[in-house]
C-alpha cells in the first residue's frame, strides 16, 4: 500500500520533464512543484462503543500545478499519537485539485483524493487497510516565492471499514485538519 503510494508519487514527479524547453513559450509556463511537511489532528470515527478524542501526527505532501487553476496533490500521514486505547491511523492519498480563489498571496483549493487508509483499532482489536476517498480543501499563503503556509481540512470515506468480526461494515468517516509549510522546488514563470 505504501509502495503503491510512492510509485504514483514517483510517476507524478516525472511531470517536470514536460516543462523542459529551450525558451519559454508565449503561453503556459505557470507550473510549479511544492513539497511540504504538516501536522494533522483527525477524529478517527472508530468502532461502535469506542469513543475517543483525536489522533495526531506528522505528514508529508506534494503539489504539482501544471495550469493556472488545475493541479495534483499527494499526501501521506502517520497519526500515531493520542489515540484512545492505542488507536492509530495513517492515510496515503493522491488526486486532483482546483484553485477556487487567489487573493494577493492567498490561494484556496478544492481537492478530491483517493488511496488507502490504515487503522490500528483500540485495545488491539485488529488492524485494517481500506480503500479511501476524501474531498477537502486547502488554503495556501505564500510567504515568499519559495515558502508557503498551508491549512487544510478533509472528510474521508472508508466505505468497506471496519471489516472486523462482530462489528457492522457501515464504513468509517475520519475527518480532520492539517497545518504545514511547503517549499516550491520548481517554479515556472
Amino acid at each position: 500500500m505504501i509502495r503503491n503510494f510512492f510509485v504514483w508519487a514517483g510517476v507524478l514527479m516525472l511531470v517536470p520533464l514536460a516543462f523542459a524547453q529551450v525558451a519559454p513559450s508565449t503561453t503556459g509556463g505557470n507550473g510549479s512543484i511544492t513539497v511540504g511537511v504538516e501536522a494533522s489532528a483527525f477524529r478517527p470515527d472508530s468502532l461502535p462503543g469506542y469513543t475517543g478524542g483525536h489522533v495526531v501526527g506528522p505528514g508529508i505532501y506534494f503539489d504539482i500545478d501544471l495550469m493556472p487553476r488545475w493541479g495534483a496533490e499527494g499526501e501521506a500521514r502517520w497519526m500515531h499519537w493520542h489515540g484512545s486505547g492505542g488507536q492509530q491511523q495513517s492515510d496515503y492519498l493522491l488526486g486532483p485539485r482546483y484553485r477556487l480563489l487567489r487573493w494577493h498571496g492567498l490561494s484556496g483549493w478544492a481537492k478530491f483524493m483517493m488511496g488507502a487508509g490504515v487503522e490500528d483499532f483500540p485495545n488491539q482489536i485488529g488492524t485494517g487497510s481500506y480503500f479511501a476517498y476524501a474531498p477537502g480543501g486547502d488554503l495556501d499563503y505564500h510567504l515568499s516565492p519559495r515558502f508557503s503556509l498551508r491549512a487544510g481540512y478533509e472528510y474521508q470515506f472508508w466505505p468497506h471499514a471496519p471489516n472486523i468480526p462482530y462489528f457492522p461494515n457501515n464504513g468509517m468517516h475520519p475527518s480532520g485538519f492539517s497545518i504545514g509549510i511547503g517549499y516550491r522546488i520548481i517554479r515556472q514563470k
